[in-house]
């Protein structure tokens, strides 16, 4: 099946390493798609060769099998897009804006733009050059929503939001993958990208470095614990255990101990030998996934080095 993105050896190279390079990955239909990095690692610059904004220097950038930059307009008719830098025409009102973005879409039923305006609770009759960062985010989000596209392109999409609306903005934004549309969001917010995507792409200083595997990551293979102990003696008893033990605070009794999921039997066999104060499961998530893969890359290069 033809995916619904597809970046294939994108290379940009704006000079004194600033770029991407030799960037792959591909975005089946009706996957939600997370991309993070650090500012300036090529996240917005990727995104603007995938709405066919930008001419790469080498590689290409497909949607629905369409090439972006030979065919921009052809894609657009597919894609909702939310910009990082958002820049309106100058019109009066939010309204206004609205109404001509539907008669440049085709848009003639406004009833699920209002959905969307009333959940993110937009004063549309708001002067739009004269709203907060977060309403024109939300008319961003409305704008790019309202037609019903079959895939949303969205850069930084809740950069302005409050706690709350960012809240409003993953729950429609699982309500578009329930009816099968296909999503790319890049975000610095890896929390968002945790509780909503299926894969997520690293990009760091213009390269990939991974795309993960979120279902793998919430089911992580390895568990890992914290355990504080009443007695001294106890924690330095368990620490010398088979098991893979670090002692993180020995004032307070506490050990961080990590095991194979299928072996908690033996983990738990263990702490029933000895005075246990408690016993809290440390999260594994996307951060700790990626600091592995930046401290294994650290060593390859240090190994080098050597």
């Amino acid at each position: 099946m033809t995916p619904a993105i597809s970046v294939k050896h994108l290379t940009k190279d704006y000079g004194n390493n600033r770029g991407v390079f030799d960037v792959s990955f591909d975005v089946q239909k009706g996957e939600l798609f997370g991309f993070v990095g650090t500012n300036g690692s090529g996240k917005t610059t990727t995104i603007r060769h995938i709405m066919g904004f930008l001419k790469p220097d080498e590689g290409s950038c497909e949607v629905n099998g369409i090439n972006s930059w030979a065919h921009p307009c052809e894609i657009a008719r597919y894609v909702g897009y939310v910009p990082g830098e958002i820049a309106f025409p100058d019109v009066s009102t939010g309204t206004v804006f609205l109404k001509i973005q539907a008669q440049y879409l085709g848009v003639t039923d406004m009833s699920y733009c209002n959905h969307l305006i009333s959940k993110l609770k937009l004063d549309t009759d708001a002067n739009l050059k004269r709203m907060s960062k977060g309403m024109k985010q939300k008319t961003a989000l409305v704008a790019a929503l309202m037609h019903d596209p079959q895939i949303l392109v969205m850069d930084e999409p809740t950069t302005g939001l409050d706690p709350l609306m960012r809240e409003e903005f993953i729950s429609i934004v699982l309500e578009e993958k329930a009816k099968g549309k296909t999503i790319f969001m890049s975000s610095h917010i890896f929390q968002e990208i945790e509780t909503t995507c299926d894969k997520v792409a690293l990009l760091k200083n213009g390269t990939l470095v991974d795309v993960a595997d979120m279902e793998k990551i919430r089911h992580h293979d390895i568990k890992t614990f914290k355990v504080a102990f009443n007695l001294k003696k106890d924690l330095n008893a368990f620490a010398k255990r088979k098991f893979d033990v670090k002692i993180s605070d020995a004032a307070r009794g506490e050990a961080e101990v990590s095991i194979p999921k299928d072996k908690l039997h033996e983990l738990f066999a263990a702490l029933s030998g000895y005075d246990v104060k408690y016993i809290t499961e440390v999260k594994y998530d996307l951060e700790k996934y990626f600091d592995e893969i930046f401290k294994g890359e650290e060593k390859n290069v240090q190994q080098t080095v050597i």
